[in-house]
């Protein structure tokens, strides 16, 4: 955390050594959920869908017979092979972009926070009117006091479009609110000078919104310090390393998967794991302070560090309760580093959606398909009247012995042989007596069927 800006106190808000912590979580538009964030439905293509996408390429293609007579057909060739691999190349950028969608990568900016207050009929502002005094028949408003805290993103280059100005800033309506970057914040008062609601906490589980903001007021004519405590909200959750942990991995807070993809790259450089067993690791003195014994399992490595994380530290701020001078009074800034989405997180989901829309490239996929059929149809024409004027003879033999193999098939007498049938041998074989008995015995029972029926 840096701290800038005007302190008419003269003193600096000493800050606690968890003040650098970063952001990852939020709600109203930051990285993990929120008002911003964009629900989307991943559209995995489906088997079925699949299918039917191979089909319509098999139905677009142009039927070699036709290649052959149409030379000028492999321009079209080209151009199927062509929108080939530009499906190719939007399917693996739908890819990519789906998973940039479902776990966005962060984007580290600038929360400039302001923290200052302001005061009313104070004393030192009217001393010829004190608050006893009437005017007009009508008391005077009591002394009191206002403290805000609000914030804001700063552009990505630093700079604030209002020209630094606390009290008139103008949030962007695509960035998270100030609010969604903290779970918890406590101000603590004077109890003192405040016995009964000496501290104020807010919750994010509790609110039903985010807002740019936070403002207390009090009445009251008398300085104090008040302290503020903020408690970060981090998604994925973040944890502070113990000492001799961070000693050997370099870092003091981060999230659970760095911290172990971390403890890894340190076993890899020291060559701790087992040549005979690579599930087993050898640990070093330094880890085995940490782990506990000579030889542990990489798998059990991430219940031992449970002891060694804890929560991150919060930020403490100390502010002083100014009533004279000028307003606003002891105005400070800090700034805190936190992630917020991608920039073009909306535009990506924007692009998925309408990728998906393919009305007009399917109309003319069908307009396409029914032109091959038409093509397709028109050679088969074309070959039969070709076929007929070279030989009508041979032709139309041909089709009757073709047509006549089709109509058995139909009728289901694929596997007779006519020209045996001609033959008496055929009729020879000891199956056909039993058959010819079978046929006469069920004769007359038609035929007495039919006379009692008349």
């Amino acid at each position: 955390m840096h701290r800038s800006g005007n302190n008419n106190s003269g003193t600096t808000p000493p800050l606690s050594a968890g003040a650098s912590g970063k952001r990852g979580r939020g709600r109203a538009g930051v990285t993990g959920g929120g008002a911003n964030n964009i629900a989307f439905k991943a559209a995995d293509v489906t088997p079925a869908a699949a299918r039917r996408k191979k089909q319509k390429v098999a139905e677009k293609q142009i039927p070699d017979k036709v290649t052959a007579m149409l030379p000028e057909s492999a321009i079209y060739t080209q151009l199927l092979e062509f929108e080939a691999r530009v499906d190719a190349a939007l399917a693996r950028k739908k890819l990519d972009i789906q998973e940039v969608v479902r776990s966005p990568p962060p984007v580290q900016r600038i929360l400039r926070m302001y923290v200052f207050n302001t005061f009313a009929n104070q004393s030192c502002q009217d001393p010829n009117n004190p608050y006893q005094q009437q005017s007009g028949g009508h008391a005077r408003e009591p002394p009191s006091w206002t403290l805000r805290i609000m914030g804001r993103i700063l552009e990505s280059d630093g700079s604030e479009q209002d020209g630094g100005n606390s009290s008139s800033t103008k949030p962007s309506p695509v960035l998270p609110k100030f609010s969604s970057f903290f779970k918890r914040i406590t101000i603590q008062l004077d109890p003192n000078l405040f016995p009964d609601d000496h501290t104020i906490v807010w919750e994010a589980v509790r609110a039903s919104n985010h807002v740019e903001g936070f403002e207390i007021k009090r009445k009251g004519d008398q300085e104090f310090v008040a302290n503020i405590k903020l408690e970060m909200d981090y998604t994925p959750e973040r944890f502070k390393l113990s000492a001799p942990l961070a000693e050997i991995l370099g870092v003091e807070v981060d999230t659970r998967p760095h911290i172990i993809a971390a403890l890894w790259q340190y076993i890899k450089g020291k060559k701790l794991q087992n040549p005979t067993d690579p599930t087993l690791i050898n640990c070093d003195p330094a880890l085995q302070k940490i782990l506990g014994d000579e030889r542990i399992k990489f798998a059990s490595v991430s219940a031992r560090l449970n002891q060694h994380l804890s929560p991150p530290q919060p930020i403490h701020l100390e502010h002083r309760i100014k009533l004279s001078g000028s307003m606003p009074a002891s105005n400070a800034c800090y700034d805190l580093s936190v992630n917020v989405p991608a920039p073009l997180l909306k535009e990506m989901s924007a692009f998925l959606m309408n990728i998906e829309k393919h009305r007009d490239i399917d109309l003319y996929d069908d307009l396409i398909t029914s032109s091959i059929r038409k093509i397709n149809e028109h050679r088969r024409r074309r070959a039969f009247f070709l076929g007929f004027s070279h030989s009508p003879v041979d032709f139309i033999n041909g089709l009757i012995a073709s047509q006549s193999r089709d109509l058995k098939s139909a009728v289901g007498n694929a596997s007779r042989n006519a020209e045996k049938e001609r033959r008496s041998d055929f009729y020879n074989q000891p199956w056909v007596e039993d058959a010819v008995i079978r046929y006469l015995n069920r004769r007359p029972a038609k035929a007495s069927e039919g006379g009692g029926n008349t």
